[in-house]
């Protein structure tokens, strides 16, 4: 596949991996660094770092596309998939959403089947451990969609039976994000409460 070919529309292909986040990067004290799985599954399930790092590991190239415009192309992904930690939870049936909670407060929801078919929950890139501002200890990477649903500093993942607008998309933006499609914005408006 050529290059050309894996730059979705209307973004441009960058070198240096931008920095963004909604507060900052927070401090995190890997000793009490917990992952959560709670809501409709079968049994709630607490992970250490060690336990997450214990599970068996991946190292996939995947592209990366922010909803701002830049990509970076072929980058190498090392961590877990995170259908193999949600297995550890068992999700009921009804469960057809999962809302992705992070240490600094910030959420991004996801279809759950899509997170199950692409989702990694990632500790490294090209070889190097991640950046406390890139999402150390770790964060989420989906490659399909805009680059806000793959969550840095993960703490939790919240299985719900319908789906729910997180952090960005409370503010406007798309509940899927599929880069191939451009669901930037607006697929419904979002009234915030006040």
């Amino acid at each position: 596949m050529s290059e050309q070919s894996r730059v979705p529309p209307r973004q441009r292909v960058v070198k240096t991996f931008p920095v963004l986040s909604i507060n900052g990067t927070p401090e995190i004290d890997i000793a009490k660094w917990r992952l959560k799985l709670f809501g409709l599954v079968e049994r709630e399930v607490e992970l250490t770092y060690e336990q997450v790092r214990s599970l068996p590991v991946v190292r996939k190239e995947a592209d990366f596309h922010c909803v701002t415009g830049w990509s970076r192309l072929g980058d190498v992904w090392e961590g877990v998939w995170v259908r193999d930690v949600v297995a550890l939870a068992q999700p009921k049936p009804e469960a057809k959403f999962v809302m992705v909670h992070c240490y600094d407060g910030y959420t991004t929801n996801l279809d759950l089947q899509v997170l199950l078919e692409e989702g990694m929950l990632v500790w490294a890139v090209n070889g190097e451990p991640l950046a406390p501002e890139h999402g150390y200890p770790l964060r989420l990477i989906v490659p399909s969609r805009y680059g806000w649903k793959s969550a840095k500093w993960v703490s939790a993942l919240e299985f719900m039976a319908e789906d729910k607008p997180g952090y960005w998309e409370e503010r406007g933006y798309h509940m899927r994000a599929d880069v191939w499609a451009e669901e930037r914005y607006g697929e419904r408006p979002v009234r915030r409460r006040t």
